[in-house]
């Protein structure tokens, strides 16, 4: 019997999904952890598995527990955070992981399991695994271009609404591989709106996580490219001071 207040089970369905087949095969948590498939990863408080349904691709993030160390008992759990980013990233029309279905369970107060079911989005890559392979998309000037763009779009999006990804590496960017490619965000457990006082280094921080790999991969002029983007306008005082803390941002820790 569930007694109130000391368990709570909260779970739903997004809206496209609804009376879907996909939304029946999720239609509770229950449902969701006895779901099976391919894994993809896994740790000490999560899965990631990967399954079809009716010829389409699927991912199941599953939790036992709220985080590492404190998080585990305070705080906004590592799942919620994860499906939290990616409704917003919806609401805002920046691209990202279609999120089905989501929630968690909670027994004296403590998270003690959590799901988030996200659609596949077919023949990607994320930009890691691109550098990782040598793909020739990356010397591609004008394939990279699209890429570029997508991303200072996006990137843009979420600080101009005070949102910080604190997370934003290329192995969080998967881009499909056609000849018109599309970029898609994913794993954004920790992020979250800041108050403006907080909001630049919360930005030099994104920014220099994007710039920790490109600077091997892009040229001076991408770079570029992608701040002038990013801010829309012509680069001011204020634009190269941020860009010297952007550089100077992992220095001693790489």
């Amino acid at each position: 019997m569930q007694i109130p207040f000391l368990m709570s089970n909260k779970w739903s369905i997004t809206e496209p999904y609804k009376n879907t087949v996909i939304g029946q095969a999720v239609a509770s948590l229950d449902k969701t952890f006895a779901l099976t498939g391919e894994p993809v990863t896994d740790d000490i408080i999560s899965t990631m598995t990967r399954m079809e349904l009716d010829g389409k691709g699927y991912y199941l993030k599953r939790y036992t527990g709220g985080g590492k160390n404190l998080r585990r008992y305070i705080g906004r759990t590592r799942i919620r955070g994860e499906w939290e980013s990616m409704l917003f990233f919806a609401e805002q029309g920046i691209p990202a992981a279609k999120v089905i279905a989501y929630g968690q369970e909670v027994q004296w107060g403590v998270m003690t399991r959590g799901a988030l079911v996200t659609e596949e989005m077919p023949n990607t890559q994320d930009l890691r695994e691109m550098v990782r392979d040598a793909h020739p998309g990356l010397k591609d000037r004008k394939w990279m271009a699209q890429v570029i763009e997508q991303l200072a779009d996006a990137t843009g999006k979420m600080h101009r609404k005070c949102f910080i990804h604190t997370d934003l590496k290329w192995r969080n960017v998967l881009v499909s591989q056609s000849e018109s490619p599309e970029i898609c965000l994913i794993d954004c457990p920790a992020g979250e709106k800041v108050l403006p006082f907080f909001l630049e280094r919360g930005i030099v921080k994104d920014l220099a996580c994007l710039d920790k790999v490109a600077k091997y991969h892009l040229t001076r002029t991408q770079r570029m490219k992608f701040y002038r983007l990013y801010t829309g306008h012509r680069l001011n005082t204020r634009d190269k001071a941020r860009i010297r803390r952007i550089l100077s941002f992992f220095e001693g820790r790489e």
